[in-house]
């Protein structure tokens, strides 16, 4: 017996390196939740990576506090993807 599809999991990012200390959970949900955080996301040209464990762990946490340092290597990974496709996608001089 096979068996059902989890529903799908989203978690936001924030992280403000003026600011410092560690990124924060904005948003998180499953199901429609889930659905129009991505839609939200892709209006406003923000970079969406799948990766379903690391989602999974973010969406437990409270929303507003810093991610726990077990965590720091996948979400720095998760970052380091998403600021190179911002340097992508600027105009070079």
């Amino acid at each position: 017996m096979s068996e059902p599809d989890k529903p799908k999991r989203v978690a936001a990012l924030s992280y403000d390196k003026e600011k410092g200390g560690a990124p924060k959970v904005v948003a998180a949900g499953s199901g429609h939740v889930a659905d129009r955080i991505l839609e939200l996301a892709r209006e406003n040209n923000v970079p969406v990576r799948e990766d379903a464990a690391l989602a999974e762990a973010l969406a437990k946490l409270h929303l507003q506090l810093e991610i726990p340092e077990d965590l720091y290597a996948a979400v720095a990974e998760a970052l380091v993807w998403a600021y190179a496709l911002d340097a992508r996608s600027r105009p070079r001089p």
